[in-house]
């Protein structure tokens, strides 16, 4: 799954397993997962998250090959946060040929002027952690929290520069991922986002079915979802 901050990449990659069978695999969730256990991994991740630095490819790499060896991945999988680099797009390519799975990549597309108004439209409370959207999900007092009375406050990456550069940093990141997925013949399908979740997550499931990657019937029959985004 490609798409960009605010695009509910997120949420297609949960409603998603309606048609596609195989687990959701983020690899950020893998990692937070690592750095909760406390094990050798974890506290690697912790350390270069830190200090600024990125997690070694090679790392990243490792850990999805060993996820989709696994059983509940034969039937498929929906990736989500890789690849996040060229480099591991290259690797996933290899990984889905030795695992005789078919990729295919989902990019959301919504205009940046509707995401920004969204994100930047969000507050939350600062003391119970709740979100709120001023246009689809208002407080019933304007700016106080609807469960403790806290005055809420705006996030600082829900600020529009942030978000702005945040799009901008996706689309200088994520362009070259997608270029070399085209020139490779990996079948991309690009979706119109930031409707109804419902709609979206079943034109999908709609264009997988159409390009035959997935059975008619709605069940996958092999890994077809190499996705990734920045989101992030």
């Amino acid at each position: 799954m490609f798409g960009s901050p605010g695009s509910g990449k997120g949420t297609q990659a949960k409603l998603l397993r309606g048609c596609l069978k195989g687990p959701h695999i983020s690899t950020g969730d893998m990692l937070r997962q690592h750095i909760e256990a406390g094990d050798a991994i974890g506290r690697e991740t912790e350390r270069l998250i830190k200090s600024g630095k990125l997690v070694s490819d090679e790392l990243v790499n490792d850990l999805l090959e060993k996820r989709l060896a696994e059983l509940d991945c034969r039937s498929g999988v929906i990736l989500d946060g890789y690849p996040r680099t060229l480099n591991q797009a290259g690797v996933l390519l290899k990984f889905m040929q030795s695992f005789g799975s078919r990729p295919a990549v989902i990019h959301l597309i919504v205009d940046s002027d509707k995401i920004v108004a969204r994100l930047s439209g969000r507050r939350q409370c600062p003391v119970c952690g709740t979100l709120y959207s001023l246009k689809t999900n208002p407080p019933k007092v304007a700016g106080i929290c609807d469960l403790d009375g806290a005055t809420l406050v705006t996030r600082e990456d829900d600020r529009e520069s942030v978000i702005r550069q945040r799009l901008y940093e996706y689309e200088s990141q994520t362009r070259p991922i997608l270029d070399y997925f085209r020139q490779a013949g990996v079948p991309m399908f690009e979706i119109a986002g930031g409707g109804d979740p419902q709609q979206i997550a079943k034109e999908i499931c709609d264009a997988l079915k159409s390009a035959g990657l997935i059975q008619a019937s709605g069940t996958a029959s092999e890994v077809k979802a190499p996705s990734a985004s920045v989101t992030s």
